[in-house]
């Protein structure tokens, strides 16, 4: 398998990791009106962001995989947005994993960003 094809794939699953990694995350929170609510939110948006990655590596065309590519984007930082707003209640644990997961959100913001610039070069 060439480089090119590697980097794509760890790619897919470092979208999978991050959204499996939220949904544990979730599942930790106390369970309230606004954790249930900001939680379903954030499971879809983490989640989204893999899927449209991997229906970006299989586009129909430049176009398709550029607007694949923005959404993944906007998903990366709508997750960002969600997990800043659950209740950690102080919970130690869950504030670190919420910051490590913060920063996955950001990075990957910044990596389709990168994506996206070179592709409407």
């Amino acid at each position: 398998m060439e480089e090119s094809q590697n980097k794509k794939y760890d790619l897919e699953e470092r979208t999978f990791q991050f959204a499996l990694r939220v949904r544990s995350f979730v599942k930790q929170l106390v369970k309230n009106v606004n954790n249930i609510e900001d939680g379903k939110q954030v499971v879809r948006s983490s989640g989204s962001v893999g899927a449209n990655y991997i229906e970006a590596n299989d586009s129909l065309g430049e176009k398709d995989k550029i607007m694949k590519i923005r959404i993944c984007r906007k998903e990366a930082k709508e997750s960002k947005f969600w997990l800043r707003l659950v209740d950690t209640e102080d919970n130690e644990k869950l504030e670190a994993e919420r910051k490590i997961l913060i920063q996955e959100a950001h990075e990957l913001m910044l990596i389709f960003a990168s994506i996206l610039n070179s592709l409407t070069r």
